[in-house]
């Protein structure tokens, strides 16, 4: 399944973060020039070309003939939550610091876990629960931090605080979207819809297309949360670290 373009930007960087970011470091390994060479040519071409990245992997895929075989959406949710990327880690040992670095990947995780659970609606609610807990613990730790943050001239404190209001926003579309997930999966269905095949990471089954595209907009909303929790993260780096 495609993507929409609409949302080509963040399809782009959750891209580099969860499939370029990672081959490039371990690139980095064996060529550290080529490597840091690669991923300066991605950054300028997103910038110049916002959703460049997508496209280029999109591209790939259809060339390789197998740009229908799975959900790209689904597979970016789920490897948001098994991707630790080196960019994101924050170096400060102090417990504040760590626990941020801890809350974050806790998150992620267990927004990667929706497209397998989405469909059992008992695992989902409790899903659900758990990714509300994560947010209230990851703000709690944002909040630490920002508190340690001296008020200087640099303005880190503002920025962090600017990160984590962008952060609450998209929590809180995050909750809407579910919000409608429910009120339209409960709504009635017709016996001649057009059925989806969905598959990603060996996971494979059919479902109504408009199951498909209700799905679709979770999926979407997680994966913009969890671009927002690493927004978060190379803040703090950039800014603290």
């Amino acid at each position: 399944m495609t993507m929409g373009d609409s949302n080509k930007a963040l399809y782009a960087k959750m891209i580099v973060d969860v499939v370029i970011g990672p081959v490039l470091e371990r690139l980095e390994k064996k060529d550290i020039s080529v490597a840091q060479t690669l991923r300066a040519a991605f950054a300028k071409c997103d910038n110049a070309l916002p959703g460049f990245t997508y496209d280029y992997m999109r591209g790939m895929l259809r060339k390789g003939d197998i740009h229908d075989r799975f959900d790209m959406c689904a597979t970016l949710l789920y490897l948001g939550g098994s991707q630790d990327s080196e960019e994101l880690k924050i170096s400060r040992p102090e417990p504040t610091f760590q626990e941020l670095s801890r809350c974050a990947t806790a998150l992620k995780k267990i927004l990667s876990r929706i497209p397998e659970q989405i469909y059992n609606r008992k695992q989902f609610l409790e899903t659900i629960k758990e990714i509300a807990s994560a947010i209230k613990r990851l703000l709690d730790a944002v909040n630490r931090v920002i508190a340690e943050v001296p008020s200087t001239d640099n303005g880190s404190k503002q920025i962090l605080e600017e990160r984590k209001k962008e952060f609450v926003r998209y929590s809180k579309r995050f909750s809407n979207t579910l919000k409608d997930f429910f009120r339209d999966n409960n709504q009635s269905y017709f016996p001649d819809e057009q059925l989806v095949k969905v598959s990603y990471t060996g996971f494979t089954m059919y479902v109504s297309e408009r199951t498909f595209v209700i799905n679709q907009s979770v999926f979407i909303s997680a994966n913009y949360l969890i671009y927002q929790t690493n927004v978060i993260l190379r803040c703090v780096k950039h800014e603290c670290c």
